[in-house]
């Protein structure tokens, strides 16, 4: 069984930062792409950023500049530092990934979610 968890939310002012984790565990082959959502209150879920393997990042307009994806392929973990947080950047943050498994002796790629962060930015 995969697993993504996450860790790493809070409470913070506006302007300040904060570094999410999210770790996949289990029995993969390997993991694609690993990205960030964020579901911000009564709305829907958005991606924030990805990063493919060996891959460049891509941000949302309103993260760009202010958040960093990385990846420590060793450790199968995926961060997000958050930069100069906006009140409009709060909401449950979601680690994604697209992680390929043998399955009956093929290789088929699945996608896996965390259970959430809270993030709440305060004006």
């Amino acid at each position: 069984q995969v697993q993504l968890v996450e860790s790493g939310g809070g409470l913070v002012q506006t302007g300040g930062s904060l570094r999410l984790s999210c770790a996949a565990s289990g029995s993969f082959f390997s993991i694609n792409t690993m990205d960030w959502y964020r579901q911000p209150p009564g709305e829907q879920r958005e991606l924030v950023a990805t990063l493919t393997s060996g891959g460049s990042p891509d941000y949302a307009d309103s993260v760009k500049g202010r958040f960093a994806i990385s990846r420590d392929n060793a450790k199968n973990t995926v961060y997000l530092q958050m930069n100069s947080l906006k009140p409009e950047d709060t909401g449950v943050y979601y680690c994604h990934a697209e992680i390929a498994r043998n399955v009956m002796g093929s290789t088929a790629v699945f996608s896996y979610w965390g259970q959430g962060t809270q993030v709440t930015v305060s004006s």
